[in-house]
């Protein structure tokens, strides 16, 4: 994955992202900016995952709980924080956004990543361990496809 031609590891830099029950993790390109989100602020949604519409950049993103995508519960709290996320799959959706309980962390990610077996939810790929953190890599490219399949 990170390896150079003459087989010498390399490491990119990551992002940790906390959610209530566990962390993320992604590549820092996937990430296109960290913001601050008031909770109350937040408009209901057309979905349980659907927290509501961000306006970012003059677009209107769908802010996105992970958990509930997961099957769990998004807590929103009085102040949270937000993640846009540059698209990555083929549905023609250039950005979204996730809402985070916490500010991301900066790590080291090398060609030597340590997978974990623990059990995975949906909209996850592995576990990784991540310094003193088991973080999971989220399968974005579903969530996309759920999101536009979804109509938003």
């Amino acid at each position: 994955m990170l390896e150079h031609a003459a087989g010498q590891r390399s490491s990119i830099t990551g992002l940790l992202l906390p959610l209530a029950d566990r962390h993320l993790v992604l590549p820092n390109v996937a990430v296109a900016e960290l913001l601050g989100q008031r909770g109350d602020l937040l408009e209901h949604g057309q979905a349980e995952w659907h927290l509501g519409w961000l306006t970012w950049r003059q677009q209107r993103l769908p802010l996105i709980g992970f958990e509930a995508a997961c099957g769990g519960v998004t807590p929103v709290g009085t102040w949270t924080k937000v993640v846009v996320l540059n698209a990555l799959g083929d549905t023609g959706l250039r950005h979204l956004a996730i809402l985070l309980q916490g500010l991301p962390r900066s790590c080291r990610l090398d060609s030597q990543l340590n997978y974990v077996d623990v059990p995975l939810a949906p909209l996850e790929l592995a576990a990784v361990q991540v310094g003193d953190v088991i973080a999971r890599v989220p399968d974005l490219p579903t969530l996309e496809r759920r999101v536009i399949d979804a109509g938003f």
